[in-house]
């Protein structure tokens, strides 16, 4: 007889634990509390991209849409090993070794790409974003190659269509409200009133990040002014019902992705926009340019890496400055460079012939100090080493307490733009602590019979940053395990 499973929620990592269990012979019942418009959770927010261990370009054209495009031929993949994977999560950890979920990632990357690809999910290389063209050719740095067809939208209608296909139910408006539990485990869950028993429930709906109580509660006062740029139904639900039942609370209580978002978006990502361009209220270019504080001094430095590196980190630094907030600065020089979400219709920005001009219009600024840190900042960038955009040029300043390390250009070339930003959450690292076979630990490290996780759920895999791309990949990883052991 098929054993029965649940999946609470309807993401990436909930569609990969159910494609994992049906493959295992299980009949998988999915509920999600949105309506069909809002269903997938974080997915249809995010572009699509996916970080993963390769070794060349073979390992790449298994997985394209269209491996005859003929770019192809003109571009330079590169390669990236696990070892790397390893370093650069390893950058994030704050000194901590990695964890055994960081390296289950690692490990597990390749595998579950293509895994997804021998289910229909196709993906695309990433040239508008992480490729610069160098010598005629189209140069991939960074380590992030590929995203779906369609970004997170295609994610989501790929793996979606890939589950229906294998006989997976989809319920909308069904928000799980509850576990049911015995002293056999868990044995259902309860929708409102109804009932729903199962030989096993995976959680698979989702951090905390939608609310402010638990945000403020976790991670501090701060918090809650941050935008949130993902759905509005990543309440804590999953995390909560699992507490109840003495599930173990596992890694950085704080942390969380995040990035630069403007200023005046709307939370939960501009759900009046289609999904395809709500991403574009994030503001990621800063290391073509500098960021300053309402005292009008500089706060990172914006060089420090490729931005797939930085932008988690800064989004919480933005959101730790002076009234949360921070401007961007750059002039005509890098114009060009600047991400199609510094176009976007919607993009909040001021512009100016001269930099002097440009700091009056600059909302909530001391302009004495920026005028200071913008002079200095001139001062100091080093005019001898040319610059270069897809590596990590030392283009850098001297003698600045806070340098640029790379790409420091003077801001010397008219005109000058300015975008206001403040920290937009994505989603939240702290989870719950899981086996190896995805099943959800007591705080005496025992297994709760019949319930898993996957996805946001998980903690312990990012700390304090977080490489672009990586928490789709670790949705899919996460998920698999977690559907393949549901369903045994």
């Amino acid at each position: 007889m098929s054993k029965q499973v649940v999946i609470v929620g309807s993401g990436n990592a909930a569609l990969c634990a159910g494609l994992a269990a049906l493959e295992n012979g299980a009949e998988v019942l999915m509920l999600e509390k949105a309506d069909q418009a809002l269903a997938g959770g974080n997915t249809k927010y995010t572009a699509g991209a996916m970080r993963f261990a390769y070794d060349n370009a073979d390992d790449l054209l298994p997985l394209l849409k269209d491996p005859h495009d003929p770019r192809l031929e003109k571009t330079d993949f590169g390669g990236y090993t696990q070892t790397k994977f390893a370093e650069d999560l390893l950058m994030f950890n704050g000194g901590r070794p990695l964890s055994a979920e960081q390296e289950k990632l690692i490990q597990q990357s390749l595998p579950a790409m293509q895994w997804l690809g021998g289910h229909g999910v196709k993906f695309e290389p990433i040239y508008s974003r992480q490729s610069f063209e160098k010598e005629g050719r189209h140069v991939f740095w960074g380590g992030l190659t590929l995203a779906a067809e369609n970004e997170g939208v295609g994610l989501f209608d790929m793996e979606c269509a890939a589950f229906e296909r294998m006989g997976g139910t989809l319920r909308f408006n069904a928000g799980v409200t509850g576990l049911i539990a015995d002293e056999n485990g868990v044995v259902g869950v309860r929708v409102g009133d109804e009932e729903i028993f199962a030989d096993a429930v995976i959680l698979a709906c989702g951090g905390f990040e939608a609310s402010e109580d638990l945000r403020r509660e976790w991670m501090g006062e701060n918090w809650a002014s941050a935008k949130v740029r993902g759905t509005p139904m990543n309440t804590g639900d999953g995390f909560t019902m699992a507490q109840a039942l003495g599930a173990q609370t596992y890694g950085l209580m704080d942390g969380c992705h995040a990035t630069p978002m403007d200023l005046h978006m709307a939370d939960f990502g501009g759900l009046h926009l289609p999904a395809s361009e709500r991403k574009n209220y994030r503001k990621i270019c800063y290391f073509l340019g500098v960021m300053i504080n309402a005292n009008g001094d500089r706060f990172v430095d914006e060089g420090k890496n490729f931005r797939n590196y930085t932008y988690a980190q800064f989004g919480k630094a933005v959101l730790d400055q002076p009234g949360h907030f921070a401007w961007q600065i750059f002039d005509a020089k890098v114009d060009d460079l600047l991400y199609a979400e510094y176009r976007f219709h919607d993009a909040h920005f001021v512009e100016a012939a001269t930099l002097d001009e440009l700091i009056t219009k600059l909302d909530g600024v001391d302009p004495h100090g920026a005028q200071r840190t913008l002079s200095e900042f001139n001062t100091a960038v080093d005019t001898d080493t040319p610059f270069d955009p897809t590596t990590l040029d030392g283009k850098s300043t001297s003698g600045l307490p806070l340098p640029k390390s790379n790409w420091a250009q003077r801001l010397d070339t008219p005109p000058f733009k300015a975008y206001p930003v403040t920290g937009g959450i994505t989603f939240t690292y702290a989870g719950l602590k899981i086996d190896d076979r995805g099943r959800v630990l007591t705080a005496e490290h025992q297994p709760i019979k019949g319930l898993y996780a996957a996805g946001e759920m998980v903690g312990g895999v990012f700390f304090e940053g977080y490489p672009g791309g990586s928490g789709l990949t670790s949705g899919a990883v996460f998920g698999r395990t977690a559907g393949s052991n549901a369903a045994a």
